[in-house]
This record gives C-alpha cells, structure tokens and sequence, in this order.
C-alpha cells in the first residue's frame, strides 16, 4: 500500500507540475498550492455547508490559505493545525474580531504567529468544518496526503476529544487533475475520508459513496518512536498511557 500510495502523489504531482499549475515552491513533496485555489476557495464559500458553519478547523498549508482567508472574513473562528503539530499547544485560534493583520495575512502561517493565540486541543471547541488539504482525493472521498500522517493524527486527536463527531463534515479544496475516480486511492484504516470536494469547476458530494471514518483514536502500535517523540503532544499523550 505504501508503494502504491508513493506511486498515486508522484503521478499527481508530476501532472501538476506539467501542466504548470502548481504555484511557488512547486508541487512535489508537500500539499500542492494550485492555480485556482481563491476560486475553489468561492465554489466552497458558495455552498449551504459552509454558511452553516461558524467554527472551521484547517490545515496549515497554502492550498487553503485562501479558504481560511474566506473564513476570517466571514466571521467564523478557525482553529489551524501548527505545522507538524510541533509544539505543546498545536492549534492556533484566530478570532476574527482580534486580528493584528487583515484576514489575508492572518491567515498564512507568518500572520497566525501574529494574529493567533496557540492553544491546547482541550481549549478547542467543537468543530462544525474540517478543511484537509490532499495531494489526491477520489470522487470516493479517500485522500491522499503527502506521506507525514499528520492529517490523520489531527483528525484522531480532534475526534478522541470530542471536537469533530459523526455529523461534522470534512471538505478538500484541489485542481480537478488531484482528483481521481472511485477505488483508486489505496485506503487504510487510519486514513480519514473527506465528505466534499472542491475544485474551481465543481463541487463533489461523496457522502453516500466514502468510506467509514476511523473510530478508534490513535493508533499507537502504528506510530514510531521518532513520529512520537518529535510531537509534544504525542509525547506527554504517551507518558500519561505507561502510568
């Protein structure tokens, strides 16, 4: 599966490279920024699901940088993963009534230092989106990501404490040559699937078609050492079950 899945992101970045629509630093080795991103970043703030939604988790990457800049302006909270989960309060909080910068800039990385608070998951409140970024999707909803399994780690967390339930709804913004049909993507059973999919051209609806979200938490056994000891988190996680 693994093989498999290396295969899958090398194909769609290669694709994406050829066809010059990946943005600056490139596409390979990360979640691809895309030509067309502010505009699936509208096809996604055009949709019932996101004008119910008050309170929005993201990830960190600039392929979504303009949906949380949509958010900010929007005036919903979004709760974006720092980078690699690499510090003890993973998340920033950015409030849109308290921000150093415009929601352009708030929004990247740089801006959230600024404009965020980093906060613990148990200072997070429910979710009522999920925003994933993905190297592929299928129309089936399975994702790909770039290989880190940070995504998922995200998701389990959220979802062990409380944040993300079985009615919160996860969506995806990519090019349309990230998508792919049905049964391709090699799923595991760690791997969380996304309920929508936004391209600039359309929106996908896999809700009656994905499969099953992971239920269990996290999955220890499948975590390396090294995975373990470079999050904070996953560290004091981890002494706390050895007691």
């Amino acid at each position: 599966m693994l093989a498999a899945k290396a295969a899958l992101r090398d194909e769609v970045w290669t694709a994406l490279t050829e066809a010059r629509v990946a943005r600056f630093p490139g596409a390979r080795n990360r979640i691809s920024n895309f030509t067309g991103a502010e505009a699936a970043a509208e096809r996604l703030r055009a949709t019932d699901v996101w004008r119910a939604a008050r309170t929005v988790k993201s990830n960190p990457d600039s392929a979504q940088l303009p949906v949380r800049q949509r958010a900010l302006q929007d005036g919903k909270t979004v709760y974006m993963a720092v980078p690699r989960l690499a510090e003890p309060e993973p998340f920033f909080l950015l409030d849109p009534d308290h921000l150093e910068d415009p929601p352009r800039k708030a929004a990247s990385i740089a801006g959230a230092t600024r404009s965020a608070r980093r906060v613990a998951v148990a200072q997070l409140s429910p979710v009522d989106l999920v925003v994933s970024g993905c190297v592929a999707v299928g129309e089936d909803g399975a994702r790909l990501g770039k290989g880190g399994g940070f995504a998922d780690l995200e998701f389990a967390l959220a979802t062990a404490a409380g944040l993300i339930g079985p009615d919160t709804l996860v969506v995806t913004t990519v090019h349309e040559l990230q998508v792919r049909p049905a049964g391709v993507i090699p799923t595991a059973a760690h791997d969380a699937p996304v309920d929508l999919v936004v391209t600039p051209e359309r929106v996908l609806d896999c809700r009656a078609s994905r499969g099953a979200r992971p239920a269990d938490g996290i999955r220890w056994a499948e975590l390396t050492e090294e995975k373990i000891a470079a999050i904070p988190l996953l560290r004091a996680l981890s002494h706390d079950q050895l007691r």
